[in-house]
């Protein structure tokens, strides 16, 4: 992957499920994520769609930043508040990160399985979360 900025760029379908280890609830999003342009040379990445969690079916929304550093495979993701949640290198395709959000260990894996398809997997683990979140994302 030598340019993560330039294979982001784009609209995206995006299908993930969610599964609580802890309770066996199963849920799904399905939406888009579209990755923009921000006037930093970055990316703003936009999810929206319907979540269905238990008795919940409704719409859902979330947003991160994206910025670029100094090697083009690689880049850090902030939440929309400006506080770092980690960095993607996606140098050889795939990449490891992760984010400790008090009191739980947050882990993704990110693999990029061709030029218009992705994946990335969160590993929630604490005591307030046992979470399993896997999305698989193909370029519209």
């Amino acid at each position: 992957m030598p340019d993560l900025r330039t294979y982001l760029r784009g609209t995206w379908a995006l299908q993930r499920r969610l599964t609580d280890r802890a309770s066996g609830t199963v849920g799904t999003f399905t939406g888009t994520v579209a990755f923009t342009d921000t006037p930093d040379g970055g990316l703003l990445q936009r999810e929206s769609g319907t979540m269905r969690w238990g008795s919940h079916e409704g719409p859902a929304a979330r947003e991160y930043v994206w910025s670029q550093t100094d090697e083009p495979s690689a880049m850090e993701v902030s939440f929309p508040d400006g506080r770092p949640f980690h960095r993607a290198d996606l140098g050889t395709g795939s990449a490891g990160a992760a984010h400790w959000c008090s009191p739980d260990d947050y882990r993704v894996t990110y693999e990029a399985l061709g030029p218009d398809s992705l994946r990335w997997v969160w590993d929630v683990h604490g005591p307030a979360k046992d979470l399993l979140l896997e999305s698989e994302l193909h370029r519209r």
